[in-house]
């Protein structure tokens, strides 16, 4: 059975604050202000996103009030130091993400691009949503019941009856305990569960199937996942 796959839809913010091309530079910080947001997408039409004006496209206005340039990468910053109207600060394309990506894929934009929100658009690029930082976290908040299950489901019934290992999940932390004749088996078990959204990390306490079962020893303590040895 395929792990079920949390995305961007099941933890974004519906309700976002959103501006027009014509915002004026102060209603941008006022809006930032009282919505508690580092950035607003500018909409045009009906309400396809067209750029995003974030607290780094603001701040040159401030950096470049006294001083010049001092860098040839700094001009495009100090160009936006006299801008006024959302759609000189924008940024434009702006990035986005699509509701049915994983939220890994929008983890993994948000850190390759440097950016703390993305707007969620559909298909067409109209406005449906905005996913940040925090709410990609939402996925930790599953009970550990929810995961336990999770894991039996999707990982141990494709496993068995190769692996019979009893395991446990508490504050998201898995560990799996009792014999694994197939050492083979160890970073396939580890970047399964891995793979079940909300699980922070995994721990292996595995005994040896000749002679050492349920105990501790070089064998018996594999690592965390993210130094597993196999």
């Amino acid at each position: 059975m395929p792990a079920p796959r949390y995305t961007v839809s099941d933890v974004m913010t519906h309700t976002v604050v959103a501006i027009g091309r014509e915002a004026s530079y102060k209603e941008i910080v006022e809006l930032m202000h009282e919505w508690k947001v580092s950035a607003v997408p500018v909409l045009e039409g009906e309400g396809r996103v067209v750029g995003v004006v974030s607290e780094a496209d603001l701040l040159p206005k401030e950096e470049f009030r006294r001083t010049e340039p001092a860098l040839p990468e700094q001009l495009e910053e100090a160009s936006k130091a006299g801008a006024v109207l959302a759609e000189e600060l924008m940024s434009s394309p702006a990035i986005t993400v699509h509701p049915d990506a994983p939220v890994a894929e929008a983890a993994r934009i948000m850190a390759r691009k440097h950016v703390k929100r993305l707007p969620v658009v559909n298909a067409l690029g109209m406005l449906e949503g905005v996913v940040g930082r925090g709410d990609l976290l939402k996925v930790f908040l599953r009970p550990d019941e929810e995961l336990e299950e999770e894991i039996r489901q999707t990982v141990f019934s494709d496993l068995a009856p190769a692996v019979t290992l009893e395991f446990a999940v508490q504050d998201g932390v898995v560990t799996l305990r009792g014999p694994l004749r197939d050492r083979a088996l160890v970073p396939l078990l580890a970047r399964a569960i891995r793979a079940v959204e909300g699980v922070v990390d995994v721990r292996m306490e595995l005994g040896s199937t000749e002679g050492t079962e349920g105990t501790e020893g070089t064998e018996g303590r594999e690592g965390t996942a993210g130094g597993i040895a196999a």
